[in-house]
């Protein structure tokens, strides 16, 4: 397989095959690249309803042209040892699977840096620093994860504010879920008295129900029962794998 940063001629091609609307595989095989490298491509330069590949070349060349300008002059240290090239291509990769699972790109930018930290949490300003985005960007897009509840704000010193990941946050989305495919089956079942039980249309939303009412079961269960993972010590178990207690469990 080629290696090596994408050529303008394979933008062109990529572009192409969005137009004719293959699957990011299709064109990954095509240019003899791996799927990822399509999919990161694409969904970092607007996505594949937007996707050009004049500007994803431009952009690339201001991306590049930032790190050497940063490179040449004061990059940051990273904690731990951490390979910083490693890193930012991590950064990258972990954005762009929250975009494909339909947060906004700079709504997941934010997320993935505050995920990234060992804190756990930044403040605007460093946030700022980080992304070279403006101050009123990282507004909008905490706004918009906090209303999701995905973040949470807390209040220092002065007017600053401090943003923070609680490691509780997938349990409480889980629950969210749950919730939310109640509701779901509740309505699914007045529709069977409305439709008239035994009909075809009305088996159909008895059968939705049912299945969505096993899910929810189990999806409410294992997330009581693997919620402590959440908290543990990822180092406790060989291999970096925490399990639940057995007392939930």
């Amino acid at each position: 397989m080629p290696g090596g940063r994408l050529t303008q001629s394979e933008r062109r091609q990529i572009a192409m095959g969005l137009a004719d609307g293959l699957a990011y595989a299709e064109i990954a095989r095509s240019l003899e690249r791996p799927t990822s490298t399509i999919t990161r491509e694409v969904m970092r330069n607007g996505g594949p309803t937007a996707y050009r590949a004049d500007l994803a070349q431009r952009a690339t060349e201001r991306r590049t042209r930032r790190r050497t300008v940063s490179r040449g002059t004061q990059a940051p240290a990273q904690e731990h040892g951490r390979d910083a090239d490693a890193v930012r291509e991590y950064e990258e990769t972990f954005t762009t699977v929250f975009m494909q699972a339909g947060l906004p790109k700079m709504m997941a930018r934010v997320l993935v840096c505050l995920y990234m930290t060992d804190s756990g949490s930044l403040t605007s300003a460093e946030l700022v620093q980080r992304l070279h985005v403006s101050p009123a960007s990282i507004s909008k897009a905490i706004s918009f994860l906090e209303g999701q509840g995905l973040v949470r704000r807390e209040r220092e010193s002065g007017r600053r504010e401090r943003y923070v990941v609680d490691d509780d946050v997938w349990y409480q989305s889980m629950v969210a879920s749950a919730r939310s495919n109640a509701q779901v089956v509740a309505t699914a079942r007045q529709g069977v008295a409305i439709l008239g039980s035994g009909t075809p249309a009305a088996a159909r939303l008895e059968n939705i129900a049912r299945f969505l009412d096993f899910v929810t079961e189990s999806l409410t269960r294992a997330s009581e029962q693997a919620r402590d993972v959440l908290h543990s010590d990822t180092g406790a178990v060989p291999g970096g794998t925490a399990e639940p207690d057995a007392e939930r469990g």
